[in-house]
């Protein structure tokens, strides 16, 4: 019998679990987020192990979700100096790259250019590139930067330009330079585009980081036959090589994590997950087995950017919630938390400071700690602080309904021993065993996907045939990146009129995804 460890790593609470071939759970266990990440990886990855009883040798897949590229660009915390190249002149020089950035963000770019080249809306040459303006910017930031961001008008087209700009930053630069393409990463619209490649491109030493101290650190446990995987933040897996070249693929891969994990506890496919952490409930929608992506531009740490990113609505309520009584006599619950230290500043656990979790304890909706600590609680606070977070979950579960019509909502996360099962706009408020560890079996349970992205004329291509040739390429796509070819099915279609260009044009885009082979 072989295995999957999955892990994933929150704000509060480090999740890991065992699964077995026929993918049911063996072992599970969550501990807290260390200041460090990785102390906290080893403490889940130990325990998990030893509460299994299986053989390390026998695990032979690990799969990690991590908030560190996140935390990165928030935090602006060892982000590389990025030499950025546009393909693009004289069409785009009206609005040149980080236009729109925060400025404390700007500093990621060493040098920035805007070179001739391009390409028109149906792949026609816009401009040759200018490929002696490409040696002279990376001639002039040799020794300056390792990481370069390249981006193309309608590059996600014809990348042509993009690639062969590639080749002459390594021919420059060196071949351990990191390159990163923006047709690879985002979708149409060069600004966001290209605000997601920058991203990527300063990103390079965390994700060196992440990666190799998830690989050393799992050897260090006696985890030597394992294969090891990134989780995406569309649900799906990607090699730790892809990791290193994709690193902002994994921004908020915990919340769909979580979604895919209350999909397979559930067996529903579509419904609205509510997943509730220590700091943060994160509210997204299962569809068809997979995160709804989000249909415009997602913003991430003041950056407008395009590249695929699930459709999920954040608030600032979780377990270690602070609770206030005002002198109004009315009751605020968050946004602030106590975070990981909710086992040293809960009442519950002998603390000081009133939480989310105590007014749980106290109205009977969980077990946990001491509830003769919270009985001096009077109901009528304990009913109000209830009836806040009640609210603030309804209304974001209102935000994310396509229709008035009430939803399934599932209940995953540790943190979901705070919600009340009788929520407005819920037709069942479902609650799966091992919903507390949710987001580390969403990691485990991952396939490999697939994308095809193009635009289209039906007048050229009747709209049968071209979208047969699109699911072919996402299929392909989906085997090149490790899914088995007979498991793979297409979960996404889409094809969408493209009004402000002539003819019938349209942006088909198709999604498929497989098990790992």
């Amino acid at each position: 019998m072989k295995y999957r460890l999955g892990i994933d790593v929150g704000g509060t609470n480090t999740d890991a679990v065992i699964i077995d071939e026929d993918l049911n759970v063996i072992a599970q266990i969550k501990v807290l987020t260390t200041q460090d990440v990785y102390t906290g990886i080893m403490n889940a990855v130990r325990s998990v192990v030893s509460s299994s009883n299986i053989n390390r040798r026998d695990i032979t897949m690990a799969m990690l979700g991590t908030t560190q590229c996140t935390n990165a660009i928030v935090e602006r915390k060892n982000l590389v100096p990025v030499g950025i190249l546009r393909i693009g002149a004289p069409a785009t020089t009206g609005i040149q790259p980080m236009t729109d950035w925060p400025d404390d963000l700007k500093k990621v770019a060493y040098k920035s250019t805007v070179v001739k080249g391009g390409y028109e809306y149906d792949g026609k040459d816009l401009n040759p590139l200018d490929e002696d303006a490409c040696r002279a910017f990376f001639e002039d930031i040799r020794g300056h930067v390792d990481s370069v961001a390249i981006s193309g008008v309608f590059s996600t087209l014809r990348n042509e330009q993009e690639v062969r700009a590639g080749e002459i930053a390594r021919e420059i630069l060196g071949d351990d330079v990191h390159v990163s393409l923006s047709s690879e990463i985002g979708s149409m619209g060069l600004i966001e585009r290209e605000n997601a490649t920058i991203l990527n491109a300063a990103l390079n030493k965390v994700a060196k980081a992440f990666t190799e101290g998830f690989a050393r650190s799992l050897k260090e446990e006696g985890l030597e036959n394992v294969s090891l995987y990134l989780s995406q933040n569309d649900g799906t897996l990607m090699s730790i090589e892809e990791a290193r070249r994709y690193p902002v693929l994994t921004i908020a891969c915990g919340p769909t994590n979580s979604i895919r994990g209350a999909s397979y506890l559930t067996k529903v496919s579509n419904a609205i997950i509510v997943d509730v952490g220590g700091t943060t409930t994160d509210v997204g929608a299962l569809q068809n087995g997979f995160p709804r992506e989000s249909g415009v531009a997602v913003t991430i740490g003041g950056v407008r950017t395009n590249f695929r990113m699930p459709d999920v609505v954040s608030i600032g309520l979780g377990g270690g919630s602070i609770v206030r009584l005002k002198d109004d006599g009315s009751v605020t619950v968050g946004p602030d938390s106590v975070g990981y230290r909710i086992t040293q500043e809960a009442l519950v656990f002998g603390g000081n400071t009133l939480t989310a979790t105590d007014i749980a304890v106290r109205l009977g909706l969980a077990d946990i700690g001491d509830k003769s600590l919270v009985e001096n609680i009077s109901k009528e606070t304990a009913l109000k602080a209830l009836n806040v977070i009640k609210s603030h979950v309804e209304d974001a579960i209102d935000s994310m309904k396509l229709s008035s019509n009430d939803v399934t909502v599932i209940l995953a996360g540790g943190g979901s021993v705070i919600i009340p099962s009788d929520l407005k706009g819920a037709s069942e408020v479902i609650v799966p065993q091992y919903s507390g560890c949710a987001n580390a079996i969403g990691s485990a349970i991952s396939k490999v996907s697939g994308y095809y992205e193009k635009l289209v004329s039906y007048d050229e291509i009747p709209r049968e045939q071209a979208i047969k040739l699109a699911t072919n390429e996402a299929i392909l796509e989906a085997a090149r990146s490790g899914a088995r070819m007979d498991s793979v099915e297409i979960v996404e279609i889409e094809d969408v009129p493209l009004q402000y260009y002539p003819g019938n044009m349209v942006r088909i885009r198709i999604k498929a995804a497989g098990d790992l082979a």
